[in-house]
Order: C-alpha cells, then sequence, then structure tokens
C-alpha cells in the first residue's frame, strides 16, 4: 500500500476489503453505500489551492446542479442590468455557471486553482479565465456584473478577507454594476454540522462527507468539511482522497453593515425567494454599485 500524506490531507492511499478490515456498504474506510438518510449533493465550493487542484478531478461528478443557480443569477440580470456586456465570476471553478451565461458577451473567470481553469476552458473557451485569489485581486478592468456563487465567499475563513473582497468587486465594477453572491447562513452550518455524514455515489466512485460546526464569541460559525473521495480503480479496490476544508458563517447583519458604505441592496432572499434569517440555508443578495 503506497501513502503519501501531509497535514491535514490524504492523498493517494490504495484501499482493499483486505487493508481496512470492511466490506463495501458499511461504515468504514470502504466507500458505504448511499441509503436512507444519507445526503446527495453539495460538497465543497472553496478552500486552499492545493485542495481544488487535487479534487478538480472529481467536481463536476458531485457538485449540485448548476442550472439553478445560473437561471437565477440570468433572472437577476435580467431584472436589474439588461443590458450587461461584461461579467466576472469569482471563484468560477470548473465553469460551469459561466458556461450557462450565454446572454453576457463577455466573460472572465476567476479562481485559485489552475487545475480548476484547465477544466473551465474546456467549457468557456471564450472566457478570459485568470488564477488569482479572489480575496485580493487587481484585473484592471471594470464590469457591468460581478457574480460569486455556489457559497464560495463562505471559504474564506476571516471576515476581513470578505471585507477586502467586497472592496475589490466595488473597484471592479462600472458604474451602476451590479453585485450578485450567496452564501450559507449560520443556521445552514450549524445544521450541517449536527446531521451524520452524509454519502454520494458518483461514476468514479463514492465520496463521504462530515461537517463539524463550532461557534465563536463573534457569533461566527465555524464549520470544518472532512471529504472522503474513494475513486473506484476497479474491482473492490478504492484510491482514498482526502481532504479537510473550513466554511466560515457571518451573522447577516454583520454582511450587510460591510456592503452598505459601497453597495445600495436591490433584492435580499433566501433559497425561496423570502427574506432570509439566520436560520434560511443560503442567502441570496443581489446589490449595484451607485453611479457617482
Amino acid at each position: 500500500m503506497n501513502e503519501h500524506t501531509e497535514p491535514g490531507s490524504v492523498q493517494g492511499t490504495l484501499l482493499t476489503p483486505s487493508d481496512t478490515g470492511h466490506q463495501p456498504g458499511t461504515t468504514g474506510p470502504n466507500p458505504p453505500a448511499a441509503g436512507p438518510g444519507t445526503r446527495a449533493g453539495a460538497v465543497w465550493h472553496g478552500g486552499p489551492m492545493h485542495a481544488y487542484d487535487r479534487f478538480s478531478t472529481f467536481y463536476d461528478a458531485v457538485m449540485d446542479d448548476p442550472e439553478p443557480r445560473a437561471n437565477r443569477v440570468i433572472e437577476w440580470i435580467d431584472r436589474y442590468s439588461p443590458e450587461a456586456r461584461s461579467l466576472l465570476e469569482l471563484g468560477c471553478g470548473t465553469g460551469s455557471i459561466l458556461a450557462r451565461l450565454t446572454t453576457v458577451p463577455s466573460l472572465t473567470g476567476l479562481d485559485r486553482s489552475s487545475e480548476m481553469l484547465a477544466l473551465a476552458r474546456a467549457k468557456v473557451p471564450d472566457a478570459r479565465l485568470v488564477e488569482g485569489d479572489m480575496a485580493s485581486f487587481s484585473l484592471g478592468e471594470r464590469f457591468d456584473v460581478v457574480i460569486c456563487v455556489f457559497d464560495s465567499l463562505n471559504h474564506l475563513m476571516d471576515f476581513g478577507d470578505w471585507r477586502s473582497m467586497f472592496a475589490a468587486v466595488h473597484e471592479h465594477l462600472a458604474d451602476g454594476g451590479l453585485f450578485i453572491f450567496d452564501v450559507n447562513t449560520v443556521g445552514e452550518l450549524r445544521r450541517l454540522g449536527d446531521e451524520p455524514p452524509w454519502v454520494y455515489d458518483f461514476d468514479e466512485g463514492t465520496a463521504i462527507i462530515d461537517v463539524e460546526f463550532a461557534e465563536d464569541a463573534s457569533s461566527h460559525g465555524i464549520s470544518l468539511w472532512d471529504i472522503r473521495v474513494f475513486e473506484h480503480q476497479g474491482d473492490s479496490r478504492y484510491e482514498l482522497h482526502h481532504e479537510q476544508i473550513g466554511e466560515l458563517g457571518v451573522p447577516l447583519p454583520l454582511i450587510r453593515a460591510a456592503l452598505a458604505t459601497e453597495f445600495t441592496l436591490l433584492e435580499e432572499s433566501n433559497e425561496v425567494g423570502d427574506l432570509p434569517t439566520e436560520d434560511s440555508i443560503k442567502a441570496h443578495f443581489v446589490l449595484r454599485r451607485p453611479t457617482k
């Protein structure tokens, strides 16, 4: 058995039932089959660059369906900026959202992972794709729309980085431009921490995700996502890819206050279109940079 380890990660461990003492379908190092009580869908959308490089191969297979999120972005652009000609996506990943925003002529994506961007180039070959940090970036141009979806913002683990990103977005928006983003609420991260690990089967293997949650003195929610992807190698052999990735949940009043000095709030909603609360799953924000 060949194993390479780093702090917080395990990469390239090849497992068989005889290695682990477990059989497929049981809880343990081998991937259990999905069943009642397991949860499929969203996994990591941020985190350290090396984590994304390693998981880029599996990213699309275990992500939520991007279509509803892209449709929501399109709806807001049509409502508030129908003449938009340029758009920047922060944390664009493999380009699944950008590829669906076909009504905007000029698309730019920014992501920390070169491997993710390589996959994005195949989906949106006409887009400008930039390797960079969404907490602090300078692209030398302004855009009609800037978006940050799939709760990518939560993966900035210091609220100071959220403020830094808001300032960079302001600098990169044209006067009257739109800023659209979503976050997991503190309540959602707390719920995920209370749930048992969930299992998601996909063509190349199985992902097992366990979330731990804690709350600090500022009522920020800190969650740690323990992600294990078992890549099927044939027969009953699996290669284990393991990473731990954090999310920061910030109370909604603090988010609103950080935005208020630079942006005008146009719309705020939860996952079903109502006003978001700390117990919502998602909080969606649509803002405008005021015209000078």
